[in-house]
């Protein structure tokens, strides 16, 4: 592949930058580009934009690389932006790192660096591509603590043939080392946290900013109303900080968690104690499928599945599987499964894909009170 031209993805980060690097040792023709994919508050302390690119134009430096600068703050506003706050405001909590790596990274990148010539582009994600009998696959990373398959799994033939990863094989610890080694002004930074366009700022300012609040009960399983919540686009699945209510109304000092959330009284159900069944699931319906090699696994194998990106694999079997939807069953009730995250399936090391979760449905129980809880979308109807 000497002398093809490749066209990165530089953020001013360690793991692009180094991407970079590798890439023109193995000969090709590489050059840098800096994504500029927000302004709404870019004059304010959260924003880092221009420092990551001034990181940037350091790194292509010291390279000998070039490096430009493209705006898509329009069409990521369009295309993650809109849908974030769409997911939002129907009580769901989106991945927008999903939709941005699959319609700004891999496609708007895309198309514009094909249209300057490129052969491919490169990011500095942690993930491996394998051909394999005519049909391209998506890997997790050799490093298991970095792998970023998780955000990919969206990812069309077409994006994958045009697409590498230098950084797959590589262990982060090693990445840095090679930045380090190479003189890269940039290998010690911080990798960067949260939301690409939130930054480090309090998440509910921000979404207070479009969505504004709207008021309602905390109730528990049993009805006993405990506190007051904000809004329920503000809180998620299983979380435990921010709830207001403290850790000891029942005496024995355990958290809260968020259970579910009644989108028709706008009552937020909490339960105290991270392993109340109420906070498992066996089972889930996901909609808005997207397949790797373009073709839907077999019924009823036996798969692994992440419905977080820090979970570890769970086996499970997909079932009822159509153009839209299908049913993915645990074989062990899963954790906090939450209605507008991605599940991503996977066969081994391989990512064959996923969908956004819908619904989840309750392991076997005999608490009636768990059946009424709503989840926040429409539930299955309960088992039994």
């Amino acid at each position: 592949m000497a002398g093809k031209r490749v066209i990165v993805g530089m953020s001013g980060g360690v793991d692009s930058s180094v991407a970079a690097l590798l890439l023109k040792r193995r000969g090709y023709r590489v050059s840098g580009l800096f994504m500029k994919n927000w302004e709404d508050d870019d004059t304010d302390e959260y924003c880092s934009s221009r420092e990551d690119l001034v990181d940037c134009v350091a790194v292509a430096d010291r390279l000998g690389i070039e490096i430009d600068v493209v705006n898509f703050s329009s069409q990521y506003k369009k295309r993650v932006f809109e849908d974030f706050l769409r997911e939002y405001r129907a009580g769901r909590t989106p991945n927008p790192d999903v939709l941005c790596n699959a319609e700004i990274k891999f496609r708007a990148f895309l198309d514009h660096a094909l249209d300057l010539g490129a052969d491919y582009i490169a990011t500095g994600h942690y993930a491996q591509i394998r051909s394999s009998e005519g049909v391209f696959q998506l890997l997790k990373a050799e490093d298991g603590t970095k792998d970023q398959s998780y955000f990919l799994y969206r990812l069309t033939q077409e994006q994958l043939s045009r697409t590498l990863f230098p950084l797959g094989a590589l262990h982060k610890r090693d990445v840095r080392e090679l930045a380090r080694a190479e003189g890269l002004p940039v290998h010690d930074k911080k990798d960067s946290t949260g939301i690409c366009f939130i930054g480090e700022r309090p998440f509910r300012e921000f979404l207070g900013r479009y969505l504004p609040p709207q008021p309602g009960e905390i109730r528990t399983l049993d009805g006993r109303v405990i506190g007051r919540h904000e809004g329920l686009m503000y809180y998620t699945i299983g979380q435990r900080q921010g709830l207001g209510i403290g850790g000891s109304r029942d005496g024995d000092g355990e958290p809260w968690y968020v259970a579910a959330k009644d989108r028709e009284r706008n009552r937020l159900i909490v339960v105290q104690g991270r392993e109340q069944p109420a906070l498992y699931h066996s089972r889930l319906r996901a909609t808005h499928l997207t397949w790797v090699s373009g073709l839907a696994p077999h019924c009823h194998w036996v798969y692994s599945a992440k419905t977080r990106y820090r979970q570890k694999d769970a086996p499970c079997s997909i079932d009822s599987v159509t153009a839209e939807k299908c049913t993915i069953d645990f074989a062990e009730p899963q954790w906090a499964i939450t209605p507008g995250q991605s599940v991503v399936i996977y066969e081994s090391q391989v990512c064959l894909g996923g969908g956004i979760i819908e619904a989840a449905e309750r392991p076997r129980i005999e608490d009636d009170r768990l059946r009424e809880c709503p989840q926040g979308t429409e539930p299955f109807p309960a088992e039994g």
